[in-house]
């Protein structure tokens, strides 16, 4: 008998994807994003989510699908990668999405020759093709513990950087 994988479905530029739902906290409208300096290109900035500082990566720049503005159907989901929480923006979110571990085939060669080894398969599911991403893949520790530090600078706990991006010691 086939195992069924559970996923959250979600949409980027014209594409849809699919994570785990065991890797998805919450999935929240966009509110309002406070940019911090100094962050990958990708990172939009850091969200308030209920007294918690969350920062949060654009999937359209993380993905280097074409830019857009954010409508209303745009949303963050909101994950638990590393053992950090981490909101993705998407165009839009779907249902949990049950699939046939049969439906899953592994990424084509030449996408995982081409530095796509947060690939992990292609999902048939209906007439859709649903990518299946690896996030922790997605998203490397380095970049992970980098948005660490930029929480805790938001929050004040850090060190002030000083030109080139060095900590100076007492703040300002």
């Amino acid at each position: 008998m086939a195992k069924v994988i559970q996923l959250v479905g979600f949409k980027v530029d014209r594409e849809f994807f699919g994570v785990p739902i065991s890797m998805v906290k919450e999935i929240v409208r966009l509110p309002e994003i406070t940019p911090v300096p100094d962050t990958p290109e990708f990172v939009e900035g850091v969200i308030n989510l209920r007294g918690k500082i969350v920062p949060v990566i654009d999937m359209r720049k993380r993905l280097n699908a074409p830019s857009a503005d954010y409508g209303r159907a745009s949303r963050v989901l909101i994950l638990e990668l590393g053992g950090k929480i981490v909101g993705l923006i998407v165009d839009s979110a779907s249902e949990i999405l049950k699939i046939s571990d049969e439906a899953v085939e592994p990424p084509p060669e030449l996408v995982s020759s081409i530095g796509g080894d947060y690939i992990t398969g292609v999902g048939k599911l209906n007439d859709k093709l649903i990518v299946m991403l690896d996030l922790t893949k997605l998203m490397s520790v380095e970049e992970i513990k980098r948005f660490d530090s930029m929480k805790k600078l938001r929050q004040g706990e850090g060190k002030a950087l000083g030109e080139g991006g060095k900590a100076i010691e007492g703040g300002t």
